[in-house]
């Protein structure tokens, strides 16, 4: 027997779920202030593991401008630089013996607009992860419909359906538009 709240929850997963990653890319692109989460992607080699720099040093940002990274053994100090400079971040780190520096440049103009450019490409891709996600609930509405479910309650599923879709698609929208302001405001 098909359970339609079961199909319903499922999908408002998914769609969580997407709108949930925008976000965690949106955190990942450099706006011109100082973020920290621009080095989640690195990973250092600590005693034979690769790790986050988080997992070896304090990171913080002592000014909208600036991330500082202070390792708590030393000897970290050149393999968190090289890590940085082979990364795609594109900032080059100076340090003073002790503590590690970001100076986050501010962005042009062409940057601002070539980043826009790439949050909407993240925004549409969420967006059609979500439809997806509709569409193949309302698929198998209509499969369980020819196995029995009345049409009634597919009809009300797909009406349940569209509601969650126009919900998160929203939300989409308001992440993008927040990113947009952000990049935007010099």
């Amino acid at each position: 027997m098909f359970d339609l709240n079961a199909c319903l929850n499922e999908t408002e997963e998914l769609m969580q779920l997407a709108v949930m990653h925008l976000e965690e890319e949106y955190a990942h692109i450099r706006a011109g202030k100082a973020n920290i989460r621009i080095l989640d992607p690195l990973r250092v080699d600590s005693y034979g593991q690769q790790v986050p720099i988080s997992g070896v040093a304090q990171l913080s940002t002592p000014d909208p401008r600036c991330i500082a990274i202070k390792p708590w053994d030393k000897n970290m100090i050149r393999v968190i630089e090289k890590a940085i400079i082979d990364s795609s971040i594109g900032i080059m780190p100076s340090n003073n013996g002790e503590v590690i520096r970001l100076v986050i440049p501010p962005l042009t103009e062409d940057r601002r607009k070539e980043l826009v450019k790439q949050c909407n490409k993240v925004n549409e891709t969420t967006k059609v992860s979500i439809r997806n996600s509709r569409r193949d609930a309302i698929d198998k509405m209509k499969k369980a419909e020819k196995d029995g479910l009345a049409e009634d309650a597919r009809k009300d599923g797909e009406d349940k359906l569209q509601k969650l879709h126009d919900k998160y698609i929203k939300q989409a929208d308001a992440a993008y538009m927040e990113k947009e302001k952000e990049i935007m405001t010099i």
